[in-house]
C-alpha cells in the first residue's frame, strides 16, 4: 500500500479543513425572520445596543436562551480569553478551520454559530440569573478586557488572537446573540 508524501498529506488535510471550513460558515445558521443581523466592529457599537436594550421595558425575543443567559455566555467568553478557555480544539483545526472561520467572519462583518451552544467546558447557564446581574457582569468582562495588556489566552476555536482581533471576536459574537432580542412596544 502506498502513502502520500508528508508534505502532500498535509497539503491534502489543509485543503480538506478549508474546504468544510468555508462551506461551514456560509451555511451554519440561516437568518430567521426574527434575526436583526446586527453588525458590531467595536466594543462601543456592543455597548450602545446593549444600552439600547437594557432600558427598554420588555424585551421580545426567539433565541433559545435567557436575556440573563445569553448575557452570561457572552461574558463568559470574555473571561475566557483573559484566564483560559476549559477546553480547546485541537490546534491542527484552530490554525486550518477555526482560523478560516474567523477570517470568513471577519471579512462579512458577521458571525454566525449556534446560539444554544455552550462554549466547551464553561459552566451550565442558569435560566434563573437576574438580567442586571448578568448585564453587570458583562460590563465588567468589557472593562477587564479593555484593561487588559496582551497577550491574550487562545480562542478555544480561533485559537492566538491579538488585542484588536479579539475585540473584534467578541463584538461579532456579541452582536450574533443580540440579533435573537428586539425592544417590545
Amino acid at each position: 500500500m502506498s502513502t502520500l508524501p508528508e508534505t502532500s498529506r498535509r497539503s491534502f488535510l489543509v485543503a480538506t479543513t478549508t474546504g468544510i471550513a468555508v462551506a461551514g460558515t456560509s451555511a451554519c445558521q440561516s437568518p430567521t425572520a426574527n434575526d436583526r443581523q446586527l453588525v458590531f466592529r467595536s466594543w462601543d457599537e456592543a455597548l450602545r445596543e446593549l444600552d439600547r436594550l437594557a432600558a427598554a421595558p420588555k424585551l421580545s425575543g426567539t433565541a433559545v436562551w435567557t436575556w440573563a443567559q445569553t448575557l452570561n455566555h457572552c461574558a463568559q467568553s470574555i473571561e475566557y480569553s483573559l484566564t483560559g478557555f476549559p477546553q480547546a480544539k485541537p490546534a491542527m483545526f484552530q490554525r486550518t478551520v477555526g482560523a478560516l472561520a474567523f477570517q470568513v467572519f471577519s471579512w462579512r462583518g458577521r458571525m454566525s454559530h449556534d446560539l444554544a451552544e455552550p462554549i466547551p467546558g464553561a459552566p451550565a447557564l442558569d435560566a434563573g440569573d437576574a438580567p442586571a446581574t448578568a448585564m453587570t457582569r458583562l460590563r465588567k468582562a468589557i472593562a477587564d478586557f479593555r484593561a487588559q495588556p496582551e497577550p491574550f489566552k487562545p480562542h478555544f476555536a480561533y485559537g492566538d488572537l491579538n488585542k484588536s482581533e479579539y475585540e473584534l471576536a467578541h463584538a461579532l459574537h456579541l452582536a450574533n446573540h443580540l440579533s435573537g432580542f428586539d425592544t417590545q412596544a
